[in-house]
């Protein structure tokens, strides 16, 4: 009961963040997994989907996110580094903290599959300046 519990209350987060982000850009977000592991912290797996044109917005997590483009192509914009431009079959890490955003050019999409491994005290993003 308590697991069923928990997993309602990470796929609602994992909702919310979406509908936070979603006003920029469009974007659909389905959550598919929630994990508490390691201790202290919870493992979110979803999927992400941005139209041509949209982007992420700036944003951080409380821990890494990893990913694998499942579809389409971006600009993948991490602060202090180079723009990293990935396509369909390309994986990318950005570190824990760090403000990152994701910019599709128009007329291309992208799906992305990512994992989150985040403080489960804290929310699975927040918006950057």
């Amino acid at each position: 009961m308590i697991n069923k519990i928990v997993l309602g209350l990470g796929v609602a987060s994992f909702a919310l963040v979406g509908a936070a982000f979603a006003q920029q850009g469009g974007i659909k977000r389905t959550p598919l997994q929630k994990t508490e592991f390691p201790d202290g912290y919870v493992t979110v797996t979803g999927i992400a989907e941005i139209p041509g044109g949209g982007s992420a917005g700036r944003h951080t997590h409380p821990g890494i996110e990893t990913g694998y483009v499942l579809e389409g192509e971006t600009d993948l914009l991490v602060d202090g580094k180079e723009p990293l431009h990935l396509k369909a079959g390309d994986s990318y890490t950005i570190p824990a903290g760090v403000v990152h955003d994701a910019k599709v050019h128009e007329g291309k999409h992208l799906k992305v599959l990512g994992v989150y491994v985040v403080d489960k005290t804290k929310p699975l993003a927040s918006p950057a300046k």
